[in-house]
């Protein structure tokens, strides 16, 4: 049972959230101009992560067996963890771009960042992507055809991360591994909108590159698979996965998406962002509290 609803989880947070990134882009939203722009996604993708760690799996992780010494320490080495990679990803790409080409004006411009999740080596096609009225996140690659494989790796090797961490906590508590889901969902809504972008700039076809973001998504279940047989092995160090879990989404909430809202904005902007912020720490309680009655 818990195998069956780790796959249904992982496949909702991995394809789901890649055509709901289509649904909104088709209907105009994710640009500068458009009513639910990148900055409100990406408010509400902040608020729901920070509130799953805070919220749900910290206080999980804690009312183990597990001493709170022990892993405040794997949080904290949790979080230099993905920060180490995010600047490894980054010397990488430095050394790899020294020689950057003429820009187009179908490139897209960005900064690069690895590892938003557990087990994240690589995360291309996460990072801010300007081209005409639209932002949304891509990863930076000269060429488009690089570009567009680049992505497609990135996102597979994020996915699978993804489908680890889920499945984490799916064995911890069902409720628990829902409201992760949902999170997974919520952060990868606005990344996969500028995967998308990048694609269809490799491809004239839409509908190929949305099969292949949608194939990338797919990995989550084949890591949720091996997330649910790997935490089953290792049943005592789960509150340990799941402060590795934590850190994880307070690295990418706090490092990478709440920077990129840090802009002077108008009084009115600044409300709606805080507004998104918050309405994404509500979902995620309405979530847990459905869940819970259910």
């Amino acid at each position: 049972m818990t195998l069956i609803a780790i796959i249904l989880a992982t496949l909702a947070a991995g394809i789901g959230s890649v055509w709901l990134a289509a649904l909104l882009m088709r209907m105009g939203m994710g640009g500068r101009s458009a009513s639910v722009g990148p900055q409100h996604l990406l408010s509400l993708a902040a608020g729901a992560l920070l509130a799953t760690a805070f919220m749900h799996l910290l206080p999980e992780a804690f009312e183990s067996q597990a001493g709170a010494h022990d892993l405040f320490a794997t949080l904290l080495v949790g979080v230099v963890f993905f920060f180490l990679l995010d600047k490894a990803e980054l010397w990488h790409h430095g050394h790899e771009h020294s020689h950057p080409e003429p820009a187009t004006n179908a490139q897209a411009h960005a900064h690069s960042h690895a590892a938003s999740h557990p087990a994240h080596a690589s995360h291309a096609g996460h990072h801010a992507h300007e081209s005409g009225h639209e932002q949304v996140h891509v990863h930076h690659h000269h060429g488009p055809r690089a570009g567009g494989w680049a992505v497609l790796t990135g996102d597979s090797v994020h996915c699978f991360g993804d489908g680890i961490l889920i499945a984490s906590a799916f064995m911890a508590d069902m409720r628990l591994g829902v409201i992760a889901a949902v999170s997974v969902l919520a952060h990868e809504v606005p990344h996969h909108m500028g995967d998308l972008v990048v694609l269809r700039q490799t491809s004239p076809n839409r509908r190929m590159a949305l099969v292949k973001v949608s194939l990338a998504g797919a990995v989550t279940a084949l890591g949720g698979m091996v997330g649910y047989f790997l935490v089953g092995q290792l049943q005592d160090l789960l509150p340990y996965f799941l402060a590795v879990a934590s850190s994880s989404f307070v690295y990418v909430a706090l490092a990478d998406l709440i920077p990129q809202l840090q802009k002077r904005l108008t009084a009115r902007e600044t409300i709606a962002q805080i507004a998104w912020l918050i309405a994404g720490m509500v979902v995620v309680t309405l979530v847990s509290g459905a869940a819970h009655a259910h």
